[in-house]
């Protein structure tokens, strides 16, 4: 479990009644265990019959966002995917929002990381065959790194200086 990776839920009664009242909840552990956690914050709250709960803040998700209304299923889910692929998961999610098809991008198609698009291009080749060694000054690595992206082939994602993740569009 990640206490890295949490959000915050507010007791919406208390939240409508000018009372801050709310927990920070480890959203990596259990589904079952955040579910009942949410359900003895209601139970505990400062206004009678609370029932409802907003996710007001997170951490730990990188560069994906959580609303309030996100499920908390969801919040579990995607934090459970961020655990294991870090910030690189949190980008794939970015773009494929459905975590099967993130699932699937991350398991199928991740090429690897590299410190440039070239370097990929670079290795692709040279593990296609030998090179005479007279040819290989004149191959031109940034070039098939360019029509790679441009032609479709692959999408990068930055996860920081001289990083990139590579991924197969298939």
């Amino acid at each position: 479990m990640s206490e890295d990776i949490k959000i915050y839920v507010s007791d919406l009664a208390a939240y409508n009644n000018g009372i801050h009242y709310g927990a920070w909840i480890d959203a990596t552990q259990d589904l079952d265990n955040i579910q009942n956690q949410v359900s003895e914050l209601l139970a505990c709250s400062p206004v009678a019959d609370a029932e409802e709960y907003a996710i007001h803040d997170y951490e730990g998700y990188g560069s994906y966002t959580i609303s309030q209304y996100t499920s908390l299923k969801e919040a579990h889910d995607v934090a459970v995917f961020i655990e294991e692929h870090g910030e690189v998961g949190a980008e794939v999610l970015n773009i494929y929002t459905d975590i099967e098809e993130a699932h699937t991008v991350i398991e199928e198609n991740y090429a690897g990381r590299y410190s440039s698009v070239a370097d990929f291009a670079a290795e692709l080749t040279e593990e296609s065959g030998d090179i005479p060694e007279r040819l290989a000054p004149y191959i031109d690595y940034a070039r098939m790194a360019y029509d790679l992206e441009v032609g479709g082939d692959i999408f990068t994602i930055e996860t920081g200086f001289e990083e990139v993740h590579i991924f197969w569009n298939r």
